[in-house]
């Protein structure tokens, strides 16, 4: 049987601290969706299909990688694909109370499903898709926190 995951997020770009739980997740698992969640508490600048492009582009040197989408629940996306696990990366405490929440949420709809929390490279601590929307919209220096597709899409969308 083949161990299958879900990576879900908004993705509003991906970042290195995102690849970093891919990458790990990757390893792992024999196959891992990426899966771009519309958020409707956030005002993303980039669409799901420019998302889902970056994405494709960022991961595509893991060959067990792949990009989907979906606009409904994570627990009912994670039991149409078949998946035993859902992958949740941690950068702080902060984060734990919050992603323990949804945990809770998806094993009461679905307790065959588990969920595996990843603590984030140290290096990417304090990344967040916010703070790189916020730093590029400022022209600052974003190389060393995204790949380098989405720096150029996010060069793109500020300088219009």
């Amino acid at each position: 049987m083949s161990r299958l995951a879900i990576c879900p997020g908004s993705f509003d770009p991906i970042t290195f601290g995102h690849i970093d739980i891919i990458k790990r997740g990757s390893k792992i698992f024999d196959h891992v969706i990426v899966a771009v969640f519309k958020n409707q508490s956030k005002n993303p600048i980039f669409t799901v299909d420019e998302r889902i492009r970056l994405i494709e582009e960022s991961v595509k040197e893991y060959p067990n990688v792949t990009v989907d989408t979906s606009s409904g629940l994570l627990i009912d996306y994670a039991e149409s694909k078949n998946a035993q696990a859902i992958i949740r990366g941690l950068r702080a405490v902060s984060d734990f109370e919050y992603e323990m929440q949804i945990t809770s949420m998806n094993r009461k709809l679905n307790p065959e499903i588990e969920t595996f929390f990843m603590m984030t490279n140290n290096q990417y601590s304090f990344l967040s898709s916010s703070i790189v929307k916020e730093a590029a919209r400022y022209q600052g220096n974003v190389s060393d926190l995204v790949p380098e597709p989405v720096e150029k899409a996010l060069k793109e969308k500020f300088t219009k």
